[in-house]
């Protein structure tokens, strides 16, 4: 069977990626298809796959700027020509989906959402100065992106939030399987917890990482932020004293910081999010805002027993601070154990496990063997 994977771009190594990861462990063979490629900015894993990149990936300075592309990106994800494969995956939250399958050949997509830039978050990716001016643009990519879901056979959803938005946005089914996490890797260790908080993220402006910026200057807390991003230079000059960019890190340094932070602060509304679930697999609190796949990950405690995090009802720098405050009055309504235990529901084997399920049930189709290569 011949298969090829097909990626929206590979600039960085974020949840996205890490799901990528897992597929070519399972088809090392398989031939990658995405828009743009810069080298080094992904796993060995990925790197190591047979990349075949779109017109976009020959434009100057293209890696920096992708997303400014997206008017042309219908056309350069339409431009690749997949004859011979038995077998599309396509993992998408933007094009992906939309790249054209041969005829006979069975096109699952692992939908991380449709296309955010036309749907659900525009304010959020563009702002409000620019939405008027992008909205014509906008408007026909919604048209497109709604009429190529049909070149799709099957759908599988990161999460319940996202098979939502696929019944709404494509009026199609799909099934569900969670991201992998690695609970190998990420694990605890006997070191004390230290007073400050943490931020992993993307600097986007969805992110919402300057609601936790706010919290954290109004109650004078430590805050480590690791990640980077267009909003950086806009995040630090909200920073005050207590905050400190550390930009990306290898993953031992992010486990590290895992292990050590008082708790992960998580204020953006995310489709499903792996960041609460590396850290609560080093047993790290989580205090998230209670709206999409934080929902399905964090567990909020009880009258009868403790959680794994805290989740508030308002996406705001006060809902997140009276959380804050919360949990610093009550540490015991968070339990490291059951943190632990919660992320190990969403570890790598299971996730490759019930991708070989879907395959083998759903189309029949299997390759030689269902396991992670070492």
């Amino acid at each position: 069977m011949r298969v090829a994977l097909v990626h929206d771009w590979l600039t960085g190594m974020r949840g996205g990626e890490k799901c990528l990861e897992a597929l070519c462990r399972i088809w090392p063979d398989a031939h990658l298809y995405t828009l743009v490629h810069s080298p080094g900015s992904v796993s060995p894993v990925i790197d190591a796959m047979d990349i075949r990149t779109s017109f976009l990936n020959r434009v100057p300075g293209v890696r920096a700027a992708y997303r400014y592309f997206l008017p042309a990106m219908p056309a350069a994800i339409e431009s690749f020509r997949l004859d011979g494969y038995d077998l599309v995956v396509s993992l998408s939250h933007c094009v992906a989906k939309s790249v054209r399958a041969p005829r006979g050949a069975l096109h699952v997509c692992y939908c991380f959402t449709p296309m955010r830039y036309a749907w659900h978050m525009r304010e959020a990716y563009f702002g409000r100065p620019t939405l008027d001016l992008r909205s014509p643009i906008l408007g026909l990519l919604r048209r497109w992106d709604r009429a190529t879901a049909s070149r799709v056979t099957h759908f599988i959803a990161i999460s319940r939030t996202v098979a939502d938005r696929i019944r709404e946005c494509y009026g199609r089914s799909s099934a569900l399987i969670h991201p992998p996490v690695d609970t190998d890797f990420y694990t605890p260790a006997s070191v004390p917890r230290d007073d400050y908080y943490l931020c992993v993220s993307a600097l986007a402006p969805y992110k919402r990482i300057d609601l936790a910026i706010e919290a954290c200057n109004r109650l004078g807390r430590r805050l480590v932020v690791v990640g980077a991003g267009p909003q950086l230079a806009r995040l630090r000059s909200l920073a005050g004293p207590t905050v400190e960019f550390a930009g990306w890190q290898p993953d031992e340094v992010l486990r590290d910081h895992y292990r050590r932070c008082r708790a992960l602060l998580f204020p953006g509304l995310e489709d499903f999010g792996i960041v609460p679930l590396e850290a609560q697999a080093c047993g790290a609190p989580v205090i998230a805002f209670g709206r999409g796949g934080a929902t399905e990950t964090v567990i909020a405690p009880t009258a009868t027993g403790p959680g794994t995090g805290l989740l508030y009802d308002e996406q705001s720098a006060s809902a997140m601070v009276r959380a804050m405050q919360e949990f610093e009055a009550a540490p015991n309504t968070t339990c490291s154990e059951l943190a632990r235990t919660n992320a190990a529901r969403f570890c790598t084997p299971r996730f490759v496990a019930e991708i070989g399920r879907f395959m083998t049930q759903t189309i029949g189709a299997r390759p030689q063997e269902w396991s992670v290569a070492a």
